[in-house]
């Protein structure tokens, strides 16, 4: 008798410090959730707040593209989609092709140096033709001589190559415009660290066609964090349950 009291303390003692684990588990996920949740909120307003720059970029009016001295400073958060301008002479024979695929198709992006002023020089989008266009010679008409000059976006190299493919700079495939690598094969010197891609101007034959870029961020962030405080809410939820279950009474 007395030995059955003893196993059935000692399983009591036991099925509560289970309890008391359980829930002190719960809880501990809800304050991780509750966290993530917070943290997502923050990324939120971080990302509203980036669209809203960059959305007053793209419609400012245009500015110099940066020149030398300001290379260092510039950075994708506070630089990218601004508009610029920039006047020089286009190096047509060291264009290079990028594999691209736009509201008009694949094709390729169309990356022509251009050599400015102060001797530096700038890599320029200078727009999109489709597969069958991309021999220089079919698109001859649009590769204006002398001065020129351009309005874009201003956009950051993106260097090593596309999702799976890498960059082919000996055999000339390229699936990302990586200034570095560009300039590099077709030995450019004093490049700029950006790109521009040129606006719709159109080109003398109508190729290439500028104007494509397309300036969108995604934005989940409310969704992520309405996923984590319902996350935070259930392991609320159960820690109450296992809470509540101590006060049931057993079966006799």
């Amino acid at each position: 008798m007395t030995g059955g009291r003893d196993v059935k303390g000692e399983g009591a003692k036991a099925s509560s410090r289970a309890r008391f684990l359980l829930t002190g588990a719960l809880l501990f996920l809800c304050a991780i959730f509750v966290a993530l949740g917070t943290w997502q909120i923050q990324r939120l307003f971080w990302k509203l707040d980036l669209i809203a720059r960059v959305d007053a970029r793209v419609h400012a009016d245009a500015v110099p593209a940066p020149s030398r001295p300001d290379w260092g400073g510039i950075t994708r958060e506070n630089d990218e989609y601004l508009r610029v301008t920039a006047t020089g002479t286009f190096s047509h024979d060291k264009s290079v092709l990028v594999q691209a695929v736009t509201e008009r198709g694949a094709g390729f992006w169309v990356l022509t140096p251009m050599r400015r002023e102060d001797g530096t020089t700038v890599l320029v989008n200078r727009g999109f033709v489709p597969a069958d266009r991309r021999d220089r010679t079919a698109r001859a008409e649009g590769e204006t001589p002398g001065t020129t000059g351009i309005t874009g976006l201003l956009r950051i190299s993106e260097p090593g190559g596309a999702f799976l493919r890498s960059n082919d700079p000996a055999g000339d495939r390229w699936f990302s415009r990586d200034v570095a690598a560009i300039a590099a094969a077709q030995e450019l010197t004093d490049v700029a660290p950006y790109f521009i891609d040129a606006d719709a101007t159109p080109n003398p034959g109508g190729l290439p066609i500028g104007g494509l870029t397309v300036v969108s961020f995604r934005n989940s962030h409310l969704v992520y964090a309405l996923t984590w405080f319902a996350l935070a809410a259930m392991s609320v939820g159960g820690a109450y349950l296992v809470f509540r279950s101590r006060k049931r009474p057993s079966a006799e």
